[in-house]
């Protein structure tokens, strides 16, 4: 097995600080890994220049990616580009799709987490459309984003909407979430219905009210990893029945993935989202070394 990181933006040859502390981690496992170019991938559409200086394989290797979010079109660029290096992305790019996009999960997971519709636009809303689409919500709170990301930390103004029928107030966040994500927008738009989950503490900076969430590390079927999703406020040492999900996680069609879930106010635990485990970061309070040493132990045994 090796690894992927993404270089530094200015200097191809180091990785992007911000994954400095995973190479560390890697390297002191014995855990060889290579750079591409991330900018070269995203920026000027050129995966043959973005895997420059990913040395060749004699023979096939499985290879996890742990870097910045791709498109799916790009991730299958990488995954084609390092496939004629010998090396072999745990995840193919059906595999990422599947777990990045929440549309793609949502029917394996959908007795698991709030109730979700969607709908595929490029910014150009029809607000009748969408009161439309919100109408199985009825009067009941929903939350706006994407396919793939909210504007969570932009709460009260792109984020959270009091009320499924307020078409005046559906509109206005709609519109503030388009306007916010701009060309980041990705595939269209998401509104599940809003569950209060236990409270945690409000962020420190948005003021966002944050639940006790947990980020739970998925490989071949198996939790291997569980983090406190937050840094800030306190959790009260309580965890995640990991055994609930295990057979929803069982469903999920990918190797290698993350599942967050929280409590709610009535004791129930659910699902919030599935991500591909390549791409999902790592809060600052994780053990690194716990987590790499997980990912070889199960790839070895």
């Amino acid at each position: 097995m090796r690894l992927i990181f993404c270089s530094d933006p200015l200097q191809v040859k180091v990785p992007d600080s911000l994954f400095q502390h995973e190479v560390n981690v890697a390297q002191s496992l014995g855990i060889e890994y290579d750079l591409i170019n991330y900018e070269a991938l995203v920026d000027s559409n050129n995966p043959l220049k973005s895997v420059g200086r990913v040395r060749s394989q004699s023979n096939s290797t499985l290879a996890l990616y742990r870097g910045w979010m791709l498109h799916p079109v790009q991730y299958k660029l990488l995954f084609d580009a390092l496939a004629k290096l010998g090396i072999d992305l745990i995840n193919d790019p059906s595999a990422y799709k599947h777990c990045h996009y929440l549309p793609e999960s949502y029917s394996v997971i959908h007795s698991y987490t709030p109730k979700t519709v969607w709908t595929k636009t490029t910014g150009d809303i029809s607000i009748d459309e969408i009161i439309k689409l919100l109408s199985p919500f009825g009067s009941r709170p929903v939350v706006v984003k994407d396919f793939v990301k909210s504007r969570k930390h932009e709460w009260q103004e792109a984020c959270y909407i009091p009320s499924a029928s307020d078409k005046n107030l559906v509109e206005r966040i709609v519109s503030r979430f388009i306007e916010l994500q701009g060309n980041q927008l990705t595939e269209g738009l998401v509104f599940r219905e809003f569950v209060e989950f236990e409270p945690l503490s409000k962020h420190s900076k948005s003021g966002m009210p944050l639940t006790k969430e947990f980020r739970i590390f998925f490989l071949d079927h198996k939790p291997i990893y569980t983090v406190e999703y937050w840094e800030e406020g306190d959790y009260q040492g309580i965890l995640p029945p990991i055994h609930e999900f295990a057979e929803v996680a069982k469903k999920v069609q990918s190797r290698f993935f993350t599942m967050d879930v929280a409590k709610r106010l009535d004791g129930d635990w659910m699902i919030i989202e599935l991500g591909d485990g390549q791409v999902a970061g790592l809060p600052d309070n994780a053990d690194v070394l716990c987590f790499y040493k997980a990912i070889v132990n199960q790839l070895t045994t």
